[in-house]
């Protein structure tokens, strides 16, 4: 698209439009904060051209000092040394990743929100094969995405944190995210064969976290609510599907952003504690703005102008979807490890917990949080099976 014709489709929306989209919790502030990413991202569709460029602007903090002040930090960069592993090597590539073997179906279709579609009961099976396939593959992708935006948002954070555990930690964390996008990369490329654009909701996310130049909102927006949700995504995923090479690849994920969660908390914990309230108070409502806009992250409408635009509207097809059974329960499990990290920062207040309640995710409210929870923990959890009904 040329920038005249970006320029027209700008024009035609009213700022205020654009405003109700990201003006759920009702501070100001916050939705104009958000509103120039939300432009770019739920109008413009930024994501969907093949490259981006994005300002990043934040301070970088350096400490000549060298003091090592941070000791519950520096145990967490202690075990992210010993436990980094190699993707190319520890990770059994010669798989075959076969979307039509039912021994090993990638995405089962009980499992699936797809059988809630009408036009999909009709297909044949290698129909609907074929549909399960993508809609991994969508799924992949948008992890794919997300963690490209953790990759260049751990480079932000480990330059901007105050603490000098905090960047030595956040070193690792880089490697972490370059290695993740190494793999799903890999995995989508050679043996799905599919990849997908960014999600509208995802590239707004990424965008507003590249230009803010807060260093805790760096923190909070992508160590505590992007690694977060993902932690949960990942785990619910590795029960789901039965394909060996990608249930081992996401326990490595895992076991990383299991860290990186606890990096977040670790760094937040005291600074909103301590925050003057007005500024606590906009941190509270931006983390429950991008709480829905990564809820809505996972309607699928990329999948859907693929297969679906021709059959149904896109208010129809949201509605079936936000219907089904298993995105009912997927969409609120994602929060599960998001809930109880918000809550030990300070961010789940009486005055805010109305708004998480009204979407149903108060439940996770008293789980445990990042600190208090294992890597073991987490892959034992998605080692548990699923039933089929």
């Amino acid at each position: 698209m040329h920038v005249k014709e970006l320029l027209n489709q700008a024009s035609a929306y009213n700022p205020s439009t654009v405003l109700q989209k990201v003006l759920r919790s009702g501070n100001v502030k916050v939705a104009l904060n958000l509103l120039g990413p939300a432009i770019r991202g739920l109008v413009l569709h930024g994501g969907r051209s093949s490259t981006s460029e994005m300002q990043a602007n934040h301070k970088a903090h350096f400490d000549w000092t060298y003091q090592r002040t941070q000791p519950e930090m520096a145990r967490l960069y202690e075990i992210a040394k010993t436990s980094q592993w190699n993707a190319t090597t520890d990770l059994d590539w010669s798989i075959d990743v076969d979307p039509f073997d039912p021994r090993r179906e990638l995405f089962p279709e009980q499992l699936s929100p797809l059988p809630s579609i009408p036009a999909y009961r009709k297909l044949d099976v290698r129909g609907q094969q074929i549909q399960r396939h993508a809609l991994l593959a969508w799924m992949l992708s948008q992890f794919l995405h997300g963690e490209q935006g953790a990759l260049f948002a751990a480079c932000q954070v480990t330059e901007a944190v105050h603490w000098v555990d905090g960047k030595l930690y956040g070193s690792t964390q880089v490697v972490d995210e370059g290695r993740h996008v190494e793999v799903f990369y890999r995995y989508l490329n050679d043996k799905l064969g599919k990849l997908y654009t960014v999600n509208d909701n995802l590239f707004t996310l990424i965008d507003a976290l590249m230009t803010d130049g807060r260093w805790d909102l760096k923190f909070l927006g992508m160590q505590i609510m992007v690694e977060g949700l993902a932690l949960a995504a990942f785990g619910t995923l590795r029960q789901t599907s039965r394909e060996p090479l990608l249930r081992e690849l996401l326990k490595y994920v895992i076991t990383d952003e299991a860290r990186h969660v606890h990096y977040g908390v670790l760094s937040l914990r005291d600074f909103y504690h301590q925050l003057p309230e007005p500024d606590r108070r906009e941190r509270e409502d931006w983390a429950f703005e991008v709480a829905v806009l990564m809820r809505n992250r996972f309607l699928a409408h990329e999948f859907y102008d693929e297969f679906y635009a021709h059959a149904l509207s896109r208010k129809q097809w949201d509605e079936l979807i936000l219907s089904s059974t298993y995105m009912q329960n997927f969409r609120k499990t994602m929060f599960r490890r998001l809930v109880p990290n918000l809550k030990r920062i300070g961010l789940l207040t009486d005055r805010i917990r109305p708004h998480y309640a009204a979407l149903g995710l108060l439940e996770w409210e008293n789980e445990r949080a990042a600190p208090d929870i294992t890597a073991g923990d987490l892959i034992r959890d998605s080692d548990t099976p699923v039933a089929l009904n």
